[in-house]
């Protein structure tokens, strides 16, 4: 993993997998008959998202060296993100998963990342820590510190980054992943001692730093040292504080809802666009906003996620 150009926007770090989504809604899953295949996972997702804007985008992460491992690659070079830092783990399949559809809010997911994840096998001693440093964004998740060797990779992809740069942390907490809520909230409080950015939902929130209140949450954020605390609260919309006091408050954009799945990664995308756009903090968040409303309303992940036109139409039919 070395030669990477020193010009990344954009480095996200951490799961990938195979979306087998239904293409019937509101049908269990034990009767659902036909299902669409599609490139997920959280940061590669983020990923997919910010090259959609024309941000230089790549992924640290891995796959089965199986015909699901060749279909990412494959989907990856199409969305226009840079491979280079995907690799085979030899003897783990590439990880795939199921969800239900149940709209507008109930989306139950089923992980298939047995008996490990290959992309929990990322190694520290195989990341370019120089391309990680220079890039202008790095997003890194807690899930990547659920697990060896992934923990001690992240953090020091974290450790490489200068403590002015843009370096999120995506608190994506699943149960699933953890032997318990109090381990994973004290690896959460790790990696936040090297994020100027976190972002997360109420239920994340609390995981991370004890508090599901909105405001109380992103305080609690910025007590941990971020410059931008960022919490999503569902129907209530987007509240975003910032170290200097600035409050801004978006609300949700009224859109009908197919596959709520993927729109935090829009929202993720969205945000790396405009913290390198250097647009104020309000322009940024309805921007991330109106993303994420977009391919709620959409039924995949990776493949929903909107060009800057798709946005800006959909906020100027929004009221203000």
């Amino acid at each position: 993993m070395t030669g990477a150009p020193a010009s990344l926007d954009v480095i996200t770090m951490g799961r990938v997998g195979v979306d087998l989504y239904p293409l019937q809604s509101g049908v269990a899953l034990d009767e659902v008959e036909r299902f669409g295949r599609f490139l997920g996972g959280s940061a590669t997702n983020v990923a997919v998202a910010a090259a959609r804007y024309g941000r230089r985008a790549a992924v640290i992460t891995r796959t089965g060296a199986d015909p699901f491992g060749r279909f990412v690659r494959c989907a990856l070079a199409g969305y226009g993100v840079d491979t280079r830092f995907v690799a085979d783990v030899p003897g783990l399949p590439t990880p795939v998963t199921f969800c239900e559809l149940f709209p507008p809010d109930d989306f139950p997911l089923y992980f298939y990342r047995f008996p490990k994840a290959p992309d929990l096998e990322i190694c520290a001693d195989e990341l370019d820590l120089a391309a990680i440093g220079s890039a202008g964004v790095l997003w890194a998740t807690v899930t990547g510190l659920c697990a060896e060797p992934s923990r001690t990779a992240t953090l020091a992809a974290l450790g490489a980054r200068p403590r002015a740069a843009l370096t999120v942390l995506d608190l994506d907490y699943r149960p699933m992943f953890w032997e318990s809520a109090a381990e994973a909230s004290r690896w959460a409080g790790e990696a936040l001692g090297h994020a100027t950015v976190a972002v997360g939902n109420l239920a994340e929130c609390e995981v991370a730093v004890g508090e599901s209140d909105p405001v109380r949450a992103a305080r609690a954020l910025l007590d941990r040292g971020v410059r931008l605390a960022i919490v999503k609260r569902g129907p209530e919309g987007v509240l975003a504080v910032a170290a200097d006091g600035e409050v801004v408050e978006a609300p949700p954009v009224p859109v009908e809802v197919v596959n709520g799945l993927g729109a935090g990664d829009a929202f993720g995308g969205a945000l790396c666009h405009g913290l390198l756009a250097g647009w104020d903090l309000p322009r940024t968040i309805a921007f991330a906003n109106a993303a994420g409303a977009i391919v709620a309303s959409r039924l995949a992940c990776a493949d929903a996620m909107p060009e800057h036109g798709e946005v800006a139409a959909l906020l100027d039919g929004v009221p203000a």
